[in-house]
């Protein structure tokens, strides 16, 4: 079984999926789909398809911990998305994960280009990775 971790942007998601035994996260995909329905209509089907049993989603707290705009909607999301899907899915606390992300593609010496383009896979993996070394 895997543990899928989920970095909702507001155009983008970014897609983590943990090894077999829960020890380590890898980057997956980078979702951007037009409306929500069709995206949680494919993370369904990537559950079904990884044997996924639980799933972690990023909640983008405001670093004093109140909820924003942006933290509201990622709530709205997991709310459909526990209608969708028959496996826990719970919350994380994402404040700097998309930093924490960034610095390590930087420390890659990834240009900014395609920085952009795997940003939200990182962000993922980090929210994953944090959850799975929680567990440990």
């Amino acid at each position: 079984m895997r543990i899928m971790g989920l970095d909702i942007g507001d155009k983008k998601t970014g897609v983590a999926l943990s090894d077999p035994l829960e020890l380590t996260a890898q980057g997956k995909t980078v979702l951007e789909f037009d409306s929500t329905k069709e995206q949680l209509e494919y993370i369904e089907g990537l559950v079904e398809q990884y044997n996924v049993d639980e799933i972690v989603i990023g909640l983008p707290k405001n670093m004093n911990g109140s909820l924003g705009p942006r933290a509201k909607k990622v709530l709205g999301i997991i709310e459909q998305l526990k209608e969708k899907v028959e496996v826990p899915v719970k919350k994380w606390d994402e404040r700097l994960s998309t930093s924490a992300a960034e610095k390590t593609l930087i420390e890659a010496d990834m240009s900014r280009a395609k920085r952009k383009d795997v940003i939200d896979k990182m962000a993922a993996v980090v929210i994953l990775q944090n959850y799975l070394d929680s567990k440990n």
